[in-house]
C-alpha cells in the first residue's frame, strides 16, 4: 500500500499511480456496496474501515510474529543456562544451610559439654547482629597500638660474611641515617664499622612516633683464615648464649615484666658474587645456623655482574641449598594460611637477593637517589631494575620483621628450651636417684654427701 514516490519522473508515470489507485478504491468501494446489501449500516462501515486498514495489519501481524520467534529462540536458547544458574544457585543454598546446621550443632555441643562442667552456665557465638547496642571491642586494637608504640620493638640482626663485601655498607643503607633517632651519634657509620671479635652496637631509631631498638652484631673476618676450620663456632656460641641469657630470665622466680631481647632474630649472611657455586665453607655455615637462626642469604656487590649471570648464580644456589638440605627463611612450614603461601613463594623465587649497597645521593632526573656512580652510569639501589636491595628491605623491615621475630619465639628459642629443660630434668632425676638410698637408710652417708 504504502509506496515511495520517485524524487523525479515523467507525468505519465504520476498518472499510472494515479489510476491503480483509483481502480483500488473502486474494488474496495464495490465490496462495500455488495456487502451493504446483507450488512447493517454500522457493519458496513466497520467492514469497509478493516478493508482499508487490512495491508497495514497484515504488516504488523507479520512484524509481531517475527519479534514473537525471535523472542522464543532467545527463551529457549537461555533456558539451559537459567536452569543450570538454579541448580548452582540451589546447590550454594543448601551448602550454606549445610554449614549453618554444622556450625549450630558444634555449638549445642560445646554449649552441652560446658553446661556439663558447670551447671547453669551457657557458651556460645554472639555476633554484631545479635548485640543490644556498641560494646567497643575494637578499642582493643588501638590499645595494644598505643601500649606498643610507647614500648617500642626490638630487632636484632646479625651479618656474617668475609670481609669486603660490604656487610657494614648495606646495613647503613637499610637504616638510612636521615631516620629520626635517639641514643646514637648523627654519624652512625662509624659505630658499625670493621671488627675484629664479635661485636654487637645498638642504636635507637623513631619514625613517626614508633621507636625501634636496633642491634646490628658484626662478625669478624669470616672465613678470611687459610684454615677456616669450625669458624662458624663463635657465631653458633652467640646464638645459644643470647638464647640461655632469656631461658634464665624467664625462669627466674622474681622475673622482670619485659625482658630484655638480646635473640638475634635475622642472620644475613654475604655471598661472594663469583658466578660459580656455593663454596664448602657456605655449605656447613647456613646449615649449622640455619637450625637455630633465620638465615638470609644475599649476594653482595652483585653490580659486578651481569644480568644473566647474576640470574645464572641464583638459579645455582637454589639448586645447592635444595640439595644439601639448607633451610632458609622463609621456611615452607612455617606458611600460617594460604595468602602467607603466596607471598613467601614469591620471597622464595628471589633468594638470594642480589644486593648493592651504598650511602651516596646523587642527582637523577631532579631526585635525589641512593646509588653508585659508575663511567656508565649511575646504579640506583632502590630500583628493582638495577638490584634486588628493595626485596630485601621489604622483606626484613615492611613486611616480615616481626614474622622474623616471632618464628625466633616460638620456633628457635622453643626448641632450645624445650632441649635445656629436658637436660634439666635428666639431671634432677640423676639427683634423685643418689638420694633415695640416703632418705631409705640403705646407703652410705659419706658417699652421698660427697656426690651431692
Amino acid at each position: 500500500m504504502w509506496a515511495k514516490i520517485p524524487a523525479t519522473g515523467s507525468s505519465n508515470s504520476k498518472k499510472k499511480k494515479k489510476k491503480k489507485k483509483k481502480k483500488k478504491k473502486e474494488r474496495n468501494h464495490s465490496h462495500c456496496v455488495s456487502l451493504c446489501l446483507c450488512l447493517s449500516p454500522q457493519q458496513t462501515q466497520l467492514e469497509c474501515w478493516r478493508q482499508s486498514r487490512a495491508p497495514r495489519w497484515r504488516t504488523e501481524r507479520r512484524r509481531r510474529e517475527a519479534s514473537w520467534q525471535s523472542s522464543e529462540e532467545r527463551r529457549a536458547k537461555a533456558r539451559p543456562l537459567k536452569k543450570t544458574l538454579l541448580k548452582e544457585r540451589r546447590r550454594t543454598q543448601q551448602e550454606e544451610e549445610d554449614e549453618e546446621e554444622r556450625g549450630m550443632s558444634k555449638q549445642v555441643e560445646v554449649t552441652m559439654e560446658v553446661s556439663e562442667r558447670v551447671p547453669g552456665l551457657t557458651a556460645g557465638v554472639i555476633r554484631g547482629a545479635d548485640l543490644f547496642g556498641y560494646v567497643g571491642i575494637e578499642a582493643v586494637l588501638d590499645q595494644m597500638r598505643r601500649k606498643t608504640m610507647k614500648a617500642g620493638f626490638e630487632f636484632n640482626i646479625m651479618v656474617v660474611g668475609q670481609s669486603g663485601l660490604g656487610k657494614s655498607t648495606l646495613v647503613n643503607t637499610l637504616f638510612k641515617s636521615k631516620v629520626s633517632r635517639k641514643s646514637c651519634t648523627p654519624n652512625y657509620e662509624e659505630k658499625i664499622s670493621k671488627t675484629v671479635k664479635l661485636q654487637s652496637v645498638s642504636h635507637v631509631i623513631e619514625e613517626k612516633g614508633v621507636k625501634m631498638k636496633l642491634t646490628v652484631i658484626d662478625t669478624p673476618g669470616f672465613g678470611d683464615q687459610i684454615n677456616n676450620e669450625n669458624c662458624w663456632e663463635p657465631i653458633v656460641k652467640y646464638v645459644n648464649e643470647q638464647y640461655e641469657k632469656y631461658l634464665k630470665e624467664e625462669l627466674h622466680v622474681n622475673r622482670k615484666r619485659r625482658i630484655p631481647d638480646t635473640r638475634v632474630h635475622c642472620c644475613i649472611y654475604f655471598l661472594p658474587a663469583t658466578g660459580h657455586w656455593l663454596r664448602p665453607i657456605d655449605i656447613e655455615f647456613m646449615k649449622r645456623l640455619g637450625k637455630i637462626v633465620s638465615i638470609v642469604p644475599v649476594i653482595a656487590k652483585a653490580d659486578t655482574l651481569t644480568i644473566e649471570e647474576r640470574l645464572e648464580f641464583k638459579q645455582r644456589i637454589r639448586q645447592d641449598l635444595a640439595a644439601n638440605g639448607i633451610r632458609v627463611y622463609p621456611q615452607k612450614e612455617y606458611d600460617e594460611d594460604a595468602e602467607d603461601r603466596i607471598v613467601n613463594d614469591r620471597i622464595r623465587e628471589s633468594i638470594p637477593f642480589a644486593v648493592v649497597g651504598t650511602d651516596k645521593e646523587h642527582q637523577v632526573n631532579g631526585n635525589k637517589v641512593l646509588g653508585r656512580k659508575t663511567k656508565w652510569g649511575i646504579i640506583e639501589v632502590e630500583n628493582a631494575a638495577h638490584c634486588e636491595f628493595a626485596n630485601l628491605r621489604d622483606l626484613l623491615i615492611r613486611s616480615h620483621l616481626q614474622d622474623l621475630k616471632d618464628v625466633t619465639h616460638n620456633i628457635h628459642y622453643e626448641t632450645y628450651r624445650v632441649r635445656r629443660l629436658n637436660e634439666s630434668n635428666m639431671n634432677f632425676s640423676e639427683l634423685e636417684l643418689s638420694i633415695r638410698p640416703l632418705e631409705n637408710g640403705n646407703g652410705d652417708k659419706s658417699e652421698s654427701e660427697s656426690h651431692l
